[in-house]
């Protein structure tokens, strides 16, 4: 009786949510397809300028949107259990893929291991670590919340919660814009002088890509802390006309009209980061009937979705090497369309071989349980 009224009360997961999770993948991978596959240059491509400014963070909310769970038991043991998992589930298929890519893909084994090692990407590989820093930030952060909230009264402690997560919120906007401040602080994008060691840390580490990214881990884990008074938001009449305008102009700025100072430009960029974000949040929400199990898009977005950290680790192994396309587009980028739909196109030619060796890979138990972190 027990087991049963637990799976009743049991949440019903967000399939849409499941969905976006999916879209986003597709938006990564298409991503190293340009990049990688076709060598096309940011500034010469015209989707890889817009795509960027929420592809990742649109990753990143949706992970931190998922971390933050309210039936969660926070215990020493409990913690410590969820962080070797953790551990377990990021770091060992990470370094698996890594140096099977390494091996497969770089020219020389060690040169390219060092190489990787000393890049702030990892050879692609950084999105799997630095999501692992945030958690082993989050989850200690969650049980001493939940130590000192516990002892509150109900009203105290949903305002010392909320208090809380907000100020760790603002200061992982603090390191983040350190990043684009290279005035004062020598490991900012744009600075010029020499190499200090706090820089070279951080590109060793990845713990720049963490700065860069922690604020959207937050930024979703917030919006689930506080999903009704999310979605009423995002209900309004007037939300969403006004992020579209401000997202259009923010946009804009960021891209093209550059109306800012160096120190200053963060402010449109970030802003645009988050617009975007939401926007793409807010139309998977709204049309989320078209993204359940019983359409064929859902289903399909939903298998991705699924399947992100399997397709992560391998889809770098079937990337093609096609300079000649990054050529075309570097003459000819004023086409969004064909820019992005070839692109996307091959992403998922290649999402499909990834998905197809995965299969293959969990016939057997044990790896499908220390590659993919599966039981």
């Amino acid at each position: 009786m027990e087991n049963i009224e637990n799976k009743i009360a049991k949440k019903p997961r967000l399939e849409w949510l499941d969905a976006l999770r999916g879209f986003t993948m597709i938006m990564v991978v298409a991503n190293h397809v340009a990049q990688i596959g076709f060598e096309e240059e940011w500034k010469h491509s015209s989707s890889l300028q817009f795509l960027l400014l929420f592809r990742m963070p649109l990753f990143f909310f949706i992970s931190g949107f998922l971390a933050y769970k309210a039936s969660q038991v926070w215990t020493a043991r409990n913690l410590g259990s969820l962080v070797l998992k953790k551990c377990r589930v990021q770091l060992i298929p990470t370094l698996v893929f890594f140096l099977l890519a390494t091996a497969i893909l770089k020219p020389s084994f060690w040169p390219g291991l060092l190489e990787s090692l000393h890049s702030p990407t990892k050879g692609g590989y950084w999105f799997t670590l630095v999501l692992l820093y945030m958690f082993l930030i989050y989850y200690p952060f969650a049980y001493f919340e939940n130590k000192i909230t516990s002892r509150l009264s109900p009203l105290a402690s949903k305002w010392t919660s909320a208090i809380l997560i907000v100020v760790l919120f603002l200061v992982s906007l603090a390191f983040y814009d350190s990043c684009y401040q290279p005035s004062y602080f020598s490991w900012a994008k744009g600075y010029r002088g020499a190499m200090t060691d706090i820089h070279q840390f951080l590109i060793d580490t990845s713990f720049g890509q963490l700065m860069l990214w922690m604020p959207f881990f937050l930024f979703g884990n917030i919006a689930h802390r506080y999903w009704n008074g999310a979605q009423r938001l995002m209900d309004s009449k007037w939300f969403f006309p006004i992020i579209v305008v401000l997202a259009i102009l923010c946009t804009m700025d960021a891209l093209k009209w550059h109306t800012m100072r160096m120190a200053w430009a963060i402010i449109p960029l970030t802003t645009a980061m988050f617009l975007l974000l939401l926007i793409t949040l807010m139309y998977f929400r709204h049309y989320q009937h078209y993204f359940t199990k019983m359409t064929v898009i859902g289903a399909s977005l939903q298998y991705i979705g699924r399947r992100t950290l399997d397709i992560y680790l391998i889809h770098f192994l079937f990337l093609p090497s096609l300079p000649i396309i990054g050529s075309f587009f570097k003459d000819n980028h004023h086409n969004f369309i064909v820019d992005t739909t070839l692109s996307v196109v091959v992403a998922l030619l290649v999402i499909g071989f990834s998905v197809i060796t995965s299969n293959i890979l969990r016939i057997s138990p044990f790896l499908k349980k220390w590659l993919f972190g599966r039981s």
